[in-house]
Protein backbone atom coordinates (compact mmCIF):
# COMPACT_ATOMS: atom_id res chain seq x y z
CA UNK A 1 0.00 0.00 0.00
CA UNK A 2 1.56 3.73 -0.69
CA UNK A 3 0.73 6.16 1.69
CA UNK A 4 1.11 9.77 1.10
CA UNK A 5 3.97 11.38 2.74
CA UNK A 6 3.54 15.13 4.48
CA UNK A 7 -0.02 14.95 3.07
CA UNK A 8 -2.15 17.80 4.92
CA UNK A 9 1.24 19.58 5.24
CA UNK A 10 1.79 19.43 1.33
CA UNK A 11 -2.16 20.27 0.74
CA UNK A 12 -1.83 23.57 3.40
CA UNK A 13 1.63 24.61 1.02
CA UNK A 14 -0.47 24.28 -2.37
CA UNK A 15 -3.56 25.95 -0.86
CA UNK A 16 -5.98 23.94 -2.80
CA UNK A 17 -9.17 25.47 -3.38
CA UNK A 18 -12.10 24.46 -5.27
CA UNK A 19 -11.41 24.70 -8.65
CA UNK A 20 -8.63 25.56 -9.00
CA UNK A 21 -5.97 23.54 -11.20
CA UNK A 22 -3.08 21.48 -10.12
CA UNK A 23 -0.44 19.41 -12.05
CA UNK A 24 1.00 16.19 -10.01
CA UNK A 25 4.40 15.57 -11.75
CA UNK A 26 4.71 12.80 -10.26
CA UNK A 27 1.47 11.34 -9.91
CA UNK A 28 2.01 7.67 -8.44
CA UNK A 29 -0.78 5.94 -6.61
CA UNK A 30 -2.40 9.57 -6.69
CA UNK A 31 -2.28 9.91 -2.63
CA UNK A 32 -1.90 13.72 -2.99
CA UNK A 33 -4.38 14.39 -5.82
CA UNK A 34 -6.99 12.25 -4.82
CA UNK A 35 -6.82 14.86 -1.66
CA UNK A 36 -6.40 17.96 -4.11
CA UNK A 37 -9.95 16.60 -5.84
CA UNK A 38 -11.85 15.55 -3.03
CA UNK A 39 -11.32 19.03 -1.98
CA UNK A 40 -13.08 20.34 -5.13
CA UNK A 41 -9.78 20.86 -7.34
CA UNK A 42 -8.86 19.25 -10.76
CA UNK A 43 -5.62 17.51 -11.22
CA UNK A 44 -3.80 16.33 -14.67
CA UNK A 45 -1.56 13.62 -13.26
CA UNK A 46 2.17 12.82 -14.99
CA UNK A 47 3.86 9.66 -14.31
CA UNK A 48 6.48 7.60 -16.69
CA UNK A 49 5.43 4.27 -14.57
CA UNK A 50 2.88 2.08 -16.76
CA UNK A 51 1.94 0.42 -14.07
CA UNK A 52 1.22 3.23 -11.78
CA UNK A 53 -0.66 4.52 -14.37
CA UNK A 54 -2.33 1.67 -15.30
CA UNK A 55 -3.33 1.38 -11.11
CA UNK A 56 -4.74 4.72 -11.24
CA UNK A 57 -7.23 4.68 -14.11
CA UNK A 58 -8.56 1.60 -12.66
CA UNK A 59 -9.47 3.95 -10.20
CA UNK A 60 -11.22 5.96 -12.29
CA UNK A 61 -10.86 9.57 -10.30
CA UNK A 62 -13.62 11.93 -11.26
CA UNK A 63 -11.69 15.51 -11.18
CA UNK A 64 -8.12 13.42 -12.33
CA UNK A 65 -6.72 13.41 -15.58
CA UNK A 66 -3.93 11.46 -15.95
CA UNK A 67 -0.79 11.50 -18.57
CA UNK A 68 1.52 9.11 -18.97
CA UNK A 69 5.28 11.11 -19.35
CA UNK A 70 8.43 12.24 -17.16
CA UNK A 71 7.57 15.02 -14.79
CA UNK A 72 10.72 16.63 -16.90
CA UNK A 73 8.22 17.66 -19.98
CA UNK A 74 5.67 18.48 -17.31
CA UNK A 75 5.31 22.30 -19.06
CA UNK A 76 4.77 20.36 -22.35
CA UNK A 77 2.71 18.18 -21.45
CA UNK A 78 0.23 20.75 -19.51
CA UNK A 79 0.04 22.75 -22.39
CA UNK A 80 -0.56 19.86 -24.76
CA UNK A 81 -3.36 19.22 -22.24
CA UNK A 82 -4.45 22.56 -22.57
CA UNK A 83 -3.10 23.68 -19.20
CA UNK A 84 -1.20 26.07 -20.40
CA UNK A 85 -1.93 28.34 -16.68
CA UNK A 86 -2.27 26.93 -13.51
CA UNK A 87 -2.67 27.26 -9.69
CA UNK A 88 -0.39 24.62 -7.95
CA UNK A 89 2.19 22.19 -9.41
CA UNK A 90 3.61 19.16 -7.29
CA UNK A 91 6.50 17.13 -7.22
CA UNK A 92 6.80 13.82 -4.63
CA UNK A 93 10.48 12.54 -5.69
CA UNK A 94 12.05 9.63 -5.31
CA UNK A 95 11.27 5.47 -6.17
CA UNK A 96 7.34 4.95 -4.75
CA UNK A 97 6.84 2.30 -2.05
CA UNK A 98 5.21 -0.50 -4.64
CA UNK A 99 8.24 -0.09 -6.57
CA UNK A 100 10.18 -0.89 -3.82
CA UNK A 101 8.51 -3.47 -2.62
CA UNK A 102 8.21 -5.01 -6.27
CA UNK A 103 11.27 -7.25 -6.41
CA UNK A 104 10.95 -7.81 -9.71
CA UNK A 105 11.14 -4.01 -10.56
CA UNK A 106 15.15 -4.38 -9.12
CA UNK A 107 14.92 -1.18 -6.34
CA UNK A 108 15.49 -2.57 -3.16
CA UNK A 109 18.44 -4.48 -2.25
CA UNK A 110 16.35 -5.81 0.74
CA UNK A 111 14.70 -8.30 -2.04
CA UNK A 112 16.14 -10.05 -4.79
CA UNK A 113 15.86 -9.39 -7.98
CA UNK A 114 17.45 -8.17 -11.38
CA UNK A 115 19.17 -5.30 -11.31
CA UNK A 116 16.33 -3.39 -13.40
CA UNK A 117 15.62 0.13 -11.60
CA UNK A 118 13.77 1.52 -14.68
CA UNK A 119 10.79 3.58 -13.36
CA UNK A 120 9.86 4.29 -17.48
CA UNK A 121 9.76 0.43 -18.66
CA UNK A 122 10.19 1.74 -22.15
CA UNK A 123 13.61 2.97 -21.66
CA UNK A 124 16.86 1.17 -22.57
CA UNK A 125 19.03 1.86 -20.05
CA UNK A 126 18.95 -0.66 -16.77
CA UNK A 127 20.83 -0.46 -13.26
CA UNK A 128 22.51 -4.06 -15.24
CA UNK A 129 24.05 -2.17 -17.76
CA UNK A 130 25.68 0.75 -15.69
CA UNK A 131 26.96 -2.38 -13.25
CA UNK A 132 28.15 -4.63 -15.81
CA UNK A 133 29.61 -1.71 -18.24
CA UNK A 134 30.51 1.24 -17.23
CA UNK A 135 33.79 1.82 -17.24
CA UNK A 136 35.58 2.23 -13.89
CA UNK A 137 36.31 6.38 -13.92
CA UNK A 138 32.30 6.53 -15.21
CA UNK A 139 31.14 4.37 -12.30
CA UNK A 140 33.02 6.14 -10.01
CA UNK A 141 31.61 8.87 -10.83
CA UNK A 142 27.90 7.83 -10.62
CA UNK A 143 28.62 6.48 -6.75
CA UNK A 144 30.25 9.69 -5.87
CA UNK A 145 28.10 12.27 -7.43
CA UNK A 146 24.49 10.30 -6.98
CA UNK A 147 25.01 8.81 -4.17
CA UNK A 148 27.54 10.85 -1.97
CA UNK A 149 29.27 7.54 -1.37
CA UNK A 150 32.66 8.20 0.17
CA UNK A 151 34.09 4.54 -0.90
CA UNK A 152 32.83 5.31 -4.42
CA UNK A 153 36.45 4.42 -5.80
CA UNK A 154 36.95 1.75 -3.63
CA UNK A 155 33.52 0.18 -4.77
CA UNK A 156 33.47 0.97 -8.23
CA UNK A 157 37.22 -0.54 -8.32
CA UNK A 158 35.52 -4.05 -6.74
CA UNK A 159 32.38 -4.05 -9.14
CA UNK A 160 34.97 -4.01 -12.19
CA UNK A 161 37.15 -6.76 -10.88
CA UNK A 162 34.23 -8.80 -9.96
CA UNK A 163 32.49 -8.60 -12.86
CA UNK A 164 35.57 -9.86 -14.68
CA UNK A 165 34.95 -13.10 -13.35
CA UNK A 166 31.19 -12.83 -12.86
CA UNK A 167 28.67 -10.35 -14.00
CA UNK A 168 26.27 -9.01 -11.33
CA UNK A 169 22.54 -10.55 -12.02
CA UNK A 170 20.65 -9.76 -8.74
CA UNK A 171 20.05 -6.92 -6.50
CA UNK A 172 20.95 -9.28 -3.10
CA UNK A 173 24.06 -10.39 -5.41
CA UNK A 174 25.45 -6.88 -5.43
CA UNK A 175 24.24 -5.57 -2.10
CA UNK A 176 26.08 -8.49 -0.59
CA UNK A 177 29.39 -7.86 -2.33
CA UNK A 178 29.09 -3.94 -1.26
CA UNK A 179 28.39 -5.12 2.40
CA UNK A 180 31.27 -7.82 2.35
CA UNK A 181 33.93 -4.93 0.42
CA UNK A 182 33.18 -1.96 2.85
CA UNK A 183 31.38 -3.66 5.77
CA UNK A 184 28.99 -2.52 8.11
CA UNK A 185 29.42 1.34 9.08
CA UNK A 186 25.96 2.25 11.11
CA UNK A 187 22.29 1.65 10.96
CA UNK A 188 22.10 2.02 7.39
CA UNK A 189 23.22 -1.15 5.00
CA UNK A 190 26.36 0.04 3.10
CA UNK A 191 25.18 -0.80 -0.19
CA UNK A 192 21.98 2.46 0.30
CA UNK A 193 23.73 5.13 -1.16
CA UNK A 194 25.03 3.04 -4.07
CA UNK A 195 21.57 1.54 -5.27
CA UNK A 196 20.41 5.40 -4.90
CA UNK A 197 23.18 6.34 -6.83
CA UNK A 198 22.27 3.52 -9.83
CA UNK A 199 18.72 4.41 -9.50
CA UNK A 200 19.32 7.95 -10.28
CA UNK A 201 21.54 7.02 -13.32
CA UNK A 202 19.23 4.60 -14.99
CA UNK A 203 15.98 7.43 -14.50
CA UNK A 204 18.41 10.77 -15.06
CA UNK A 205 16.57 11.97 -11.95
CA UNK A 206 18.72 14.91 -11.64
CA UNK A 207 18.00 15.60 -14.97
CA UNK A 208 15.25 15.35 -14.96
CA UNK A 209 14.21 17.39 -11.12
CA UNK A 210 16.13 20.01 -13.26
CA UNK A 211 13.85 20.10 -16.07
CA UNK A 212 10.47 19.71 -13.83
CA UNK A 213 11.66 23.09 -11.38
CA UNK A 214 11.49 24.98 -15.10
CA UNK A 215 8.80 23.69 -16.62
CA UNK A 216 6.21 24.22 -13.81
CA UNK A 217 7.46 27.60 -12.50
CA UNK A 218 6.67 28.11 -15.81
CA UNK A 219 3.08 27.24 -16.10
CA UNK A 220 2.45 28.53 -12.55
CA UNK A 221 0.19 31.12 -12.80
CA UNK A 222 0.89 34.44 -10.63
CA UNK A 223 -0.08 33.41 -7.03
CA UNK A 224 0.33 29.86 -7.57
CA UNK A 225 2.38 27.39 -5.71
CA UNK A 226 4.70 24.77 -6.06
CA UNK A 227 5.55 22.25 -3.82
CA UNK A 228 7.97 19.82 -3.90
CA UNK A 229 8.47 16.55 -1.40
CA UNK A 230 12.58 14.92 -1.61
CA UNK A 231 14.23 11.85 0.50
CA UNK A 232 17.67 12.83 -0.61
CA UNK A 233 19.79 15.50 0.48
CA UNK A 234 20.98 15.87 -2.80
CA UNK A 235 17.54 16.64 -4.44
CA UNK A 236 16.66 18.36 -1.38
CA UNK A 237 19.94 20.67 -2.35
CA UNK A 238 18.67 21.23 -5.64
CA UNK A 239 15.18 22.27 -5.14
CA UNK A 240 16.39 24.72 -2.19
CA UNK A 241 19.05 26.30 -5.08
CA UNK A 242 16.17 26.70 -7.39
CA UNK A 243 13.71 28.07 -5.40
CA UNK A 244 15.60 30.57 -3.30
CA UNK A 245 17.28 31.48 -6.66
CA UNK A 246 14.03 32.84 -7.86
CA UNK A 247 13.09 34.34 -4.45
CA UNK A 248 16.26 36.32 -4.81
CA UNK A 249 17.41 39.12 -2.35
CA UNK A 250 17.32 42.46 -2.00
CA UNK A 251 20.89 44.02 -2.16
CA UNK A 252 21.86 48.30 -0.59
CA UNK A 253 23.68 49.98 -3.12
CA UNK A 254 26.61 52.40 -2.02
CA UNK A 255 24.27 55.12 -3.61
CA UNK A 256 21.84 54.32 -1.74
CA UNK A 257 18.52 52.54 -2.11
CA UNK A 258 18.91 48.96 -3.03
CA UNK A 259 17.87 46.63 -5.75
CA UNK A 260 16.38 42.87 -6.40
CA UNK A 261 18.93 40.30 -7.43
CA UNK A 262 18.05 37.09 -8.30
CA UNK A 263 16.15 34.73 -11.46
CA UNK A 264 13.13 35.24 -13.71
CA UNK A 265 10.13 34.64 -12.83
CA UNK A 266 10.50 35.55 -9.33
CA UNK A 267 9.26 33.78 -6.03
CA UNK A 268 8.40 33.93 -2.27
CA UNK A 269 8.99 31.22 -0.37
CA UNK A 270 5.84 29.84 1.55
CA UNK A 271 7.98 27.91 4.17
CA UNK A 272 11.37 29.53 5.12
CA UNK A 273 12.97 25.64 6.69
CA UNK A 274 11.77 22.49 4.73
CA UNK A 275 8.62 20.99 6.51
CA UNK A 276 9.17 17.47 8.38
CA UNK A 277 7.34 14.85 9.23
CA UNK A 278 5.94 14.39 12.93
CA UNK A 279 6.83 11.50 15.53
CA UNK A 280 2.88 10.54 14.52
CA UNK A 281 3.44 10.51 10.76
CA UNK A 282 7.24 8.75 11.04
CA UNK A 283 5.34 5.80 13.80
CA UNK A 284 2.62 5.39 10.83
CA UNK A 285 4.86 5.57 7.59
CA UNK A 286 8.68 4.89 8.47
CA UNK A 287 9.31 6.21 4.38
CA UNK A 288 8.23 9.80 5.72
CA UNK A 289 11.49 9.82 8.23
CA UNK A 290 13.69 11.22 5.43
CA UNK A 291 11.28 13.37 3.46
CA UNK A 292 11.48 17.21 3.41
CA UNK A 293 8.79 19.52 1.76
CA UNK A 294 9.25 22.90 0.52
CA UNK A 295 7.15 25.31 -1.49
CA UNK A 296 6.75 28.75 -3.38
CA UNK A 297 4.64 31.21 -4.63
CA UNK A 298 4.83 32.95 -7.90
CA UNK A 299 4.75 36.50 -7.25
CA UNK A 300 2.03 38.94 -9.41
CA UNK A 301 4.99 40.84 -10.77
CA UNK A 302 7.16 38.16 -12.45
CA UNK A 303 7.21 40.00 -15.59
CA UNK A 304 8.83 43.08 -14.15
Amino acid sequence: MHIPVLLNETIDALAVKPGGRYVDGTLGRAGHSKKIVAMGGKVLGIDRDDQAVAEVEAMKISGLKIARGNHGEIAEIAKANGWCEVDGVLLDLGVSSPQLDEAGRGFSFQREGPLDMRMDRTKRLTADSVVNEYDQTRLEDVVRRLGEEPAARRIAKGIVERRALRRFATTTDLASFIENLVGRRGAHHPATRVFQALRMEVNDEMGELTRALRGGLEILRPGGRFAVITFESLTDRAVKGFFAAHAGREVSLQAGGSEWRGEHPRVRLVVRKAVKAGEDEIAFNARSRSAKLRAIEKLENERE
